[in-house]
């Protein structure tokens, strides 16, 4: 069954090979944007996992354009499926663009529920940082996505260079 955990080096291995899937281009609620140039190691990879876990801690210096932001992992058992991001604030870009949540789920294992469970774990979490209304975007053309952030109670408020923009009540 789909869960969330936070990440974890113990998924090294899945997350690598979803990482291949992805065509090393850092998904969205991944934390990080682009494409990887060279060789994603296993010293880059320990990296990143203690840098999403710092970025939790709002005793963490961030950079003046950045918020603290919980990074989860959707995982079924061993498997890392996808990343799911939330934003503990918006930014005014946040607020136009990005949202609180942002999750993506690797291609091989896309229809088969994993982003519509994840978004509803991460629910209650985003009502645990004191979020109560959750703004979740998606793209205009993205049925998918639209189906799950309906499918969890978002509503939307309207569309903003090409973002659908939903609010979740928690």
């Amino acid at each position: 069954m789909t869960s969330l955990v936070r990440p974890d080096a113990a998924y090294h291995d899945s997350w690598q090979e979803a990482f291949e899937e992805f065509d090393h281009v850092f998904s969205d609620g991944s934390g990080q944007h682009g494409r990887v140039e060279g060789e994603f190691t296993r010293e880059r990879f320990d990296a990143m996992v203690a840098d999403r876990l710092a970025q939790a801690d709002p005793a963490t210096p961030l950079r003046p354009d950045w918020v603290h932001c919980t990074f989860l992992w959707i995982v079924e058992g061993p498997e890392f499926v996808g990343n799911l991001a939330i934003r503990h604030e918006l930014t005014p870009y946040l607020l136009e663009q990005g949202g609180h949540v942002g999750y993506s789920v690797r291609p091989s294992r896309r229809r088969q529920g994993h982003a519509r469970r994840a978004l509803a774990l991460a629910l209650p979490v985003c009502q645990e940082l004191g979020i109560d209304r959750v703004l979740v975007t998606c793209d205009v053309d993205n049925e998918a996505s639209r189906r799950t952030i309906e499918a969890n109670g978002g509503v939307q408020e309207d569309v903003r260079e090409g973002k659908r923009r939903y609010w979740i009540s928690v």
